[in-house]
């Protein structure tokens, strides 16, 4: 495995943040346990009137409660109801982006291939893609900037390319379905090496 794939492979979409997960919990729990309260208390009124043969008046106290109890329901089941979609969403673009990266790097892999580059020179092409500078690639493979520099040159000319922005451009082309027919990229047409 290259350093490249150990770098790419621990590259992960955000998630939920697992205190958000929990604060999201607690809050669902603390509003049941108002809920609950408030019901309790509206049946303890409702059945303390029962008891003692009275009809239930109206009370502002009592319907301050049933409506507070009613709203914290309805509250909890949102919330709830929430909680579960962004946690299936989540999961959804997870999903997405793990078929979307494979499908990148198949990409990116098979001109590499196309192109016939080293091993070494695909690690340092995939840094260039990542964006990395010639010296952050020289210290992440622990080799000198004029190994970098050797690699860059032998890619720039098996892919056709100019540089190292017209080596992307190429790639984000592929990547977009399309193809350069404008003389400025070899490869394109399976000149390799020989401009």
């Amino acid at each position: 495995m290259t350093t490249a794939d150990r770098n790419r492979d621990s590259t992960t979409a955000k998630s939920i943040p697992p205190q958000l997960l929990w604060a999201s919990a607690v809050l669902i729990a603390v509003l049941t346990g108002c809920a609950v309260f408030f019901l309790a208390d509206v049946v303890t009124d409702m059945r303390l009137y029962w008891r003692l043969g009275e009809s239930l008046p109206f009370s502002v106290h009592i319907f301050a409660e049933l409506v507070a109890s009613l709203a914290l329901v309805v509250a909890i089941v949102l919330a709830l109801w929430l909680l579960i979609w962004l946690l299936r969403r989540q999961a959804l673009l997870e999903h997405d982006l793990a078929l979307a990266g494979a499908a990148v790097d198949a990409v990116v892999l098979a001109h590499f291939d196309l192109w016939r580059l080293t091993g070494a020179e695909q690690d340092v092409a995939l840094f260039v893609v990542k964006g990395q500078s010639i010296s952050e690639i020289a210290a992440l493979r622990g080799s000198s900037e004029a190994t970098v520099k050797s690699h860059l040159n032998a890619i720039y000319r098996k892919s056709g390319s100019t540089g190292r922005s017209d080596l992307l451009a190429i790639l984000l082309e592929a990547l977009m379905g399309s193809q350069r027919w404008d003389g400025h990229s070899n490869a394109a047409r399976g000149d390799y090496g020989t401009r």
